[in-house]
């Protein structure tokens, strides 16, 4: 089955998804070896794991040589970070195209001007409703595969209220999206609310430390949201992972010390396929 296919069918049945971010090959591998049905590919991490912050600093095309390495290495559904959709309609058109080539499954794309800042930094604006479902309108013309999912993304919470939030999500349901992300909610109250006010698909942004409280993913199902992003967990696991390795190395002058918690030698190359790919050079 199509990977686009198979997230359909995913977000229009009865459970709940949880997708994991990634930010490159071999973080897209881990998920998908842990058993995860989906992949997300944080544009968030993508952009820190080149030692850029979240501000939309990186090119279209660098994303997609990102995008390409993560998918080309995985077989299950890749949902993408399309942020603005990198300009206007006809940047749009181009990236949705560029990212349907790539094999990305579907995407979200967000209301924020450019540049665009990380959902739960402050000081965000944003472009007027009707721009945004001219985009969406765009998006969803410039797809070949039917299957592919547009998801729209609204930070109007912090910027204009949840009202008008929940106005926007509507628009944009009715400009073709396939489901809602209303970003940055600060309370159970209101991804309660979102919940009662939506009843299309709708995907939630779960991260430790972000303006969102954590809520148990059985609730989650209750209230009717099928897929849950957690975009960075992974990086900011590797960050102190790194950090404490080298704190060890930078002391003793090697590793030693940690070797419990590090994957072994044999570890590392069962998990990047090495074994595989020699089978190649095997005459």
């Amino acid at each position: 089955m199509k990977p686009a296919k198979r997230l359909r069918q995913l977000i229009g049945g009865e459970g709940i998804v949880v997708a994991p971010g990634v930010f490159d090959g071999l973080s897209a591998r881990l998920v998908e070896q842990a058993g995860f049905q989906v992949i997300y590919a944080s544009g968030g991490a993508i952009s820190r794991g080149a030692g850029y912050p979240d501000l939309g600093l990186l090119s279209l095309n660098e994303i997609a040589d990102r995008l390409a390495g993560i998918v080309d290495v995985t077989g299950i559904p890749v949902i993408a970070d399309a942020d603005t959709g990198f300009g206007n309609g006809l940047n749009v058109r181009r990236m949705t195209r560029l990212y349907e080539r790539l094999g990305v499954s579907g995407y979200h794309i967000e209301d924020q001007q450019f540049p665009k800042r990380c959902g739960h930094l402050e000081d965000k604006s944003l472009i007027a409703a009707a721009e945004m479902c001219l985009k969406i309108r765009v998006a969803r013309d410039s797809v070949i595969d039917p299957d592919f999912v547009i998801i729209a993304r609204t930070d109007a919470i912090a910027v204009e209220g949840l009202s008008r939030a929940l106005d926007r999500a509507r628009a944009y349901l009715e400009a073709g999206a396939d489901m809602i992300f209303v970003e940055a909610p600060g309370s159970i109250e209101q991804i309660e609310q979102i919940a009662t006010a939506i009843p299309q698909p709708k995907l939630i942004n779960m991260f430790h430390g972000g303006k969102t409280p954590l809520v148990p993913l059985k609730r989650l199902q209750e209230l009717g949201y099928k897929l849950v992003i957690i975009p960075s967990d992974l990086q900011r696991a590797a960050i102190r992972a790194m950090q404490k390795t080298l704190l060890a190395i930078r002391t003793s002058g090697d590793s030693g010390a940690l070797a419990a918690d590090m994957a072994s030698f044999k570890e590392r190359e069962q998990i990047i396929g090495t074994a595989d790919w020699l089978k190649f050079d095997e005459l």
